[in-house]
């Protein structure tokens, strides 16, 4: 079950979208702005964000641009729903990396397809990633193969290593090593500082570079 967060100050509208997502099949959780919100994705990530520009605390805009700005924010989707309709603010919204645009007063009908079709698309990314990986030259037999580095990773930053590279999300790590999504994502975050990468799609690629291959039974499910 897909889990979207509706980050908005109108509690009536939250109510709303609550139940019309859950009564569509999603897990839905809900913030009121966009400081609540990044405490919420750092607990635990959801596939999607459907965000108000205006809001108290932390506007939307401002909420889009930190989250675009963590490793771990990078890739989820974003969809800001706002009464703002001029066109420089939809210009605005997307600069500040969100991936859609919906403004108020909306067709609920219309919002969930935008929801489904980001929701295709992230898993179109991750099904390339899985490919690419499927697809890389097959490994010479051991007995041929140099001693692998050692990782400069703690034990249990080089399980999330080895579970990352094959391609599973953080909620499947937390269920597969009995730990948090939020625990999986801080191991994660010292495996890229430490590799000095930027990303999980950039991992992947230095793990098969450098000959780090896990067995194909058990890469991820696309």
């Amino acid at each position: 079950m897909k889990k979207i967060l509706i980050v908005d100050d109108d509690i009536t509208l939250r109510t709303a979208l609550i139940r019309y997502l859950q009564n569509r099949g999603y897990s839905v959780v809900d913030a009121k702005s966009g400081t609540e919100a990044l405490i919420a994705i750092e607990e635990n990530p959801p596939d999607l964000i459907v965000s108000d520009v205006m809001m108290p605390e932390m506007d939307g805009l401002e909420f889009c641009r930190r989250l675009r700005a963590t490793r771990s924010g990078q890739l989820i989707p974003f969809i800001f729903l706002s009464s703002r309709s001029e066109v420089n603010a939809r210009i605005q919204g997307h600069q500040m990396g969100a991936d859609d645009y919906l403004i108020k007063p909306f067709e609920p009908k219309e919002l969930v397809a935008k929801i489904e079709s980001q929701l295709e698309r992230s898993r179109r990314i991750h099904s390339e990633i899985i490919r690419l990986m499927q697809q890389a030259p097959v490994a010479p037999e051991p007995a041929a193969l140099p001693s692998l580095l050692p990782l400069p990773l703690t034990p249990a930053e080089e399980k999330v290593f080895w579970e990352v590279i094959q391609g599973f999300t953080n909620k499947q790590i937390g269920d597969r090593l009995f730990v948090s999504p939020r625990t999986v994502q801080t191991h994660l975050s010292n495996i890229l500082s430490k590799l000095q990468l930027e990303s999980r799609s950039q991992l992947i690629r230095y793990a098969y570079e450098r000959g780090y291959r896990p067995p194909i039974e058990q890469k991820a499910e696309e």
